[in-house]
């Protein structure tokens, strides 16, 4: 039986209340939790403690006032920022290059070598985190913030990789070709021509490397054991242990923390998608 065009039409209109209500259950598990921990913020530990689930009567900003004015969240904020910049330069900058050579270079075993990236995909940091540990150890990088920084960029490579080398692979050969006859070389072509037009993949993969590395918990925690080093991650498990009776404090501090990464992954969210599309066109 022909499938007419109207037909599609009302079958897709039948299946459009089914996909609110999947966009529905995506918001209520992602942000109504995010919600509880803003608002909570915004009130004592009285009330929370006598109703978990409620609205701030009368809003307090106390929590957050007393957080901000603290030396020490300044100074896991900083932690993170260093070690965030240095991860996601380096997972850039080495990703762009590998991407750059499995694209526009034919030699024997360029498939292998980006499926040897791609399986990296598999390999989770908790698997590495006893030899890393003990690398780490051996060469002097232990509360240092390269330790935590050149590993983790390391775990960023294959994402980065793998999204940028199909993006660079559908940029036409004519292009190079062009620029050869101009008088660009190899490298000229790369820098001057081949990253302008890679950006949309650039900024996606500069975003996920950058909020990886700023969420990351179990690295730093391996590295570091002075607080002065400590991450926002690791400055948020220290804060609820020194104040685990003050809840309301506890989820202002989370709060905070939060703010940097979801404010950069809110900014960059279309050049995310572009990147994104690009890489699955290729």
């Amino acid at each position: 039986m022909r499938t007419t065009a109207p037909d599609i039409i009302r079958r897709r209109n039948s299946l459009r209340p089914l996909g609110y209500l999947a966009a529905l259950l995506v918001v209520g598990v992602t942000v109504v939790p995010l919600l509880f921990v803003v608002i909570g913020g915004f009130r004592t530990t009285a009330q929370v403690n006598a109703a978990p689930v409620g609205w701030p009567s009368p809003w307090v900003v106390d929590n957050y006032l007393a957080i901000l004015g603290a030396s020490t969240f300044w100074r896991f904020l900083w932690n993170s920022a260093v070690i965030a910049v240095i991860a996601t330069a380096l997972a850039v900058g080495c990703g762009a290059m590998a991407g750059f050579a499995l694209s526009r270079y034919r030699f024997r075993g360029r498939e292998a070598l980006y499926g040897l990236f791609t399986v990296g995909l598999l390999f989770p940091l908790a698997v590495a985190s006893l030899p890393l540990y003990l690398q780490l150890r051996q060469i002097g990088l232990l509360e240092n913030p390269l330790g935590v920084a050149i590993p983790e960029a390391a775990f960023s490579l294959p994402v980065t990789i793998l999204i940028l080398r199909p993006f660079m692979l559908e940029i036409p050969q004519e292009v190079e070709d062009a620029a050869t006859l101009d008088g660009a070389s190899r490298l000229g072509f790369f820098w001057r021509i081949l990253l302008p037009l890679s950006m949309p993949a650039l900024s996606t993969v500069t975003v996920l490397a950058f909020v990886t590395s700023w969420n990351a918990y179990l690295l730093p925690l391996l590295v570091f054991n002075d607080q002065s080093h400590f991450t926002l991650p690791l400055g948020v498990a220290t804060f609820q242990s020194q104040y685990s009776q003050d809840t309301a404090r506890i989820l202002a501090f989370t709060t905070l923390s939060m703010v940097p990464a979801l404010g950069v992954f809110v900014l960059a969210e279309r050049r995310i998608v572009g990147g994104l599309s690009g890489s699955v066109k290729g």
